[in-house]
């Protein structure tokens, strides 16, 4: 087969596409033969060095892809060769061909197509493991979505509002955010004119966020506990904007709020099937009736990774997901 290599770390000019054997499943495993798949800022972070794969799992970039199931290993009972699939993975999607633990797999939703679906398979398991499992969003509350225009933010965005909560979302330009209303997004902000604590209060009558997704980490840690409500959960699932913060525990405690910190890439096998299965159960029924949908700013060819990169990395004109479509 071939794969996206990273020759060594550095810019987007050090991904290659490259000749790499076949992979074979393990017990419990299967093979998909990759029809697209998902580009994240992860991957960017991998690119770099920054970023490493777990122990054991392939060095190719990727955490999600759409395909056909090309082989299957011991034990697996309910995946046939040949079914239509989309699957979340620790790595190694930027490839013709990739294995997966049968834990990690989800159908293909009704309604989407086989290279649409690679956009899910990672938004839809960040939002709904933090925004619903974790912090226990419902109907009446409100979520502010930090990165409203990326992946992450186009679908929390779609969740929240299907859960019944008021959504509050901070992007860079007025352009974006006009899309972030489309989608149902309540109060938009600027985060480049405005203050996202103050416009959170004003919109909430002085109460705040009762549940915040945040993209950013530690630059926005302390503004993001202003924002809290009453029994708020902040919510932490990247650290673009740094690793370390002050947090201020005397209006956390005054507020009786809570942090927490999540990754999917390195959690156990066992804890990603259990969040794919809550997917499939609870979010997959939303997206076939189109109640949330797959926002896909392009799909371009496996070959031009590259340029893939240099646009997500760019960010300002890239609405949703980039897809990369395998030969």
């Amino acid at each position: 087969m071939h794969a996206i290599s990273v020759r060594e770390p550095g810019g987007p000019e050090v991904l290659e596409w490259t000749e790499q054997p076949d992979p074979r499943p393990g017990p419990g495993e299967v093979v998909l033969d990759v029809a697209a798949a998902g580009v994240n800022r992860a991957d960017l972070l991998q690119r770099k060095g920054q970023y490493p794969p777990p122990a054991g799992v392939s060095e190719v970039p990727g955490l999600e892809c759409s395909g056909t199931v090309s082989a299957v290993g011991e034990g697996v009972a309910d995946l046939r060769v040949g079914t239509p699939v989309c699957a979340l993975l620790a790595g190694g999607a930027y490839a013709e061909k990739v294995v997966v633990p049968a834990g990690q797999v989800l159908p293909v939703p009704s309604g989407i197509d086989l290279v649409t679906a690679a956009s899910l398979p990672e938004v839809a398991c960040t939002v709904w493991s933090n925004v619903a499992l974790t912090a226990g969003l419902v109907a009446g509350e409100t979520l502010l979505v930090h990165g409203g225009a990326g992946g992450i933010g186009t679908h929390a965005i779609q969740v929240g509002k299907a859960l019944g909560a008021r959504v509050a979302v901070t992007a860079g330009s007025a352009s974006r955010l006009a899309r972030c209303a489309e989608l149902g997004a309540d109060v938009l902000i600027d985060y480049r004119a405005q203050d996202f604590v103050e416009e959170v209060r004003a919109a909430t009558d002085g109460r705040g966020a009762d549940v915040i997704l945040d993209n950013m980490g530690a630059k926005y840690l302390p503004r993001n506990v202003s924002a809290l409500a009453r029994n708020g959960r902040l919510v932490v699932i990247g650290m673009q904007g740094g690793i370390t913060g002050e947090l201020n525990l005397a209006e956390l405690l005054g507020k009786c709020g809570s942090v927490t910190a999540t990754t999917l890439r390195h959690r156990p096998v066992e804890e990603k099937a259990a969040i794919v299965a809550e997917v499939a159960t609870q979010l997959w029924p939303l997206v076939e009736a189109g109640t949330v949908r797959p926002i896909v700013h392009d799909v371009l060819p496996a070959e031009r990774a590259a340029e893939a990169h240099r646009l997500l990395e760019e960010g300002g004109e890239v609405f949703g997901k980039l897809l990369l479509r395998m030969p």
